[in-house]
């Protein structure tokens, strides 16, 4: 019976990190115009709310995401816990990296570049991510 306490210590753990490893790489797409807009922090929590994070838990959760982007020099430490989550989660965080790339309406070459070298590492198909992209900015532009 304790280990049946342990396992979902242990889920809830598990799936804590990988909600702070998705928030640092939304945040990190979010900085990497150094804008860091108010807009876009929304965006991050909608976007954690939808994947399951607790409304009560979400300011802790972007608090240590921050602490982990500032802290952190590449995209790797982000991508090696969020390219192991399902297809559909994969597909909401890249509709919110869209979502943050256009919220100033514009996409700059650092953004796009970090959107396709994202594609890859979160092994997901270009036509997926494009089509994903065109469904943002028809929405938004």
């Amino acid at each position: 019976m304790f280990n049946l306490f342990k396992k979902n210590e242990k889920k809830d753990n598990k799936n804590s990190l990988s909600l702070i490893a998705v928030a640092s790489l939304l945040i990190h797409s979010a900085k990497i115009d150094e804008k860091f807009s108010e807009k876009e922090k929304k965006i991050i929590k909608d976007s954690l709310i939808e994947m399951g994070a607790d409304k009560e838990n979400i300011d802790n959760i972007i608090n240590e995401a921050e602490e982990n982007e500032k802290d952190s020099n590449q995209i790797l430490d982000f991508t090696k816990q969020v390219k192991n989550i399902n297809e559909n989660k994969k597909k909401v965080i890249i509709e919110a990296l869209w979502n943050i790339i256009y919220s100033d309406k514009n996409a700059d070459m650092y953004e796009t570049n970090l959107m396709r070298r994202l594609s890859g590492l979160l092994y997901l198909d270009n036509k997926v991510v494009g089509d994903i992209k065109e469904k943002v900015k028809s929405k938004l532009l």
